[in-house]
């Protein structure tokens, strides 16, 4: 198994995630971290039960409903609703889960890993404010990098 650091480094290079809990509540992180994912790049999947739409764009009831297969999962979900999620992402292809500070559900977790899917406990956020921006990111890398490198720190909390 990978320690934190270099998993996130894996994940933070994947291109097509999903968020289960985006929000249209802007005081919400399931909107924070949708916005910002979409900010960097990121192609990102908006997973919502009760809206249509986050932020505009098209929000899916289910991961397997996704027009096409996500490598990371970020969770911004309760604790108690981890488990049917990870079952999700697995259904789905996901590679990785991504639990969001507050989200950990451990028997979750360990369900994720006994599946073969990698789990990061850690902020995107954290992860994503460390990085260059996007502009920044854009003409200070190589033309063969398509994503800036994250911290040395990948376990900095926002709590």
């Amino acid at each position: 198994m990978q320690d934190l650091k270099s998993l996130i480094e894996k994940y933070v290079d994947e291109p097509v995630w999903a968020v289960v809990g985006a929000s249209n509540d802007k005081s919400k992180y399931g909107n924070r971290i949708y916005l910002k994912l979409k900010e960097f790049g990121y192609k990102v999947y908006p997973v919502n039960r009760h809206e249509q739409l986050i932020e505009g764009d098209t929000a899916y009831t289910s991961l397997t409903d996704l027009p096409e297969r996500p490598a990371v999962i970020n969770m911004v979900v309760p604790p108690t609703e981890a488990p049917a999620v990870v079952e999700q992402a697995k259904a789905a292809g996901a590679q990785a889960i991504w639990f969001q500070p507050g989200a950990e559900n451990p028997a979750a977790a360990q369900w994720a890993q006994d599946h073969k899917l990698d789990v990061i406990e850690a902020c995107i956020l954290v992860q994503l404010a460390l990085m260059p921006q996007p502009e920044e990111a854009e003409s200070n890398l190589p033309p063969t990098h398509t994503r800036p490198v994250p911290s040395p720190d990948p376990t900095t909390s926002t709590r």
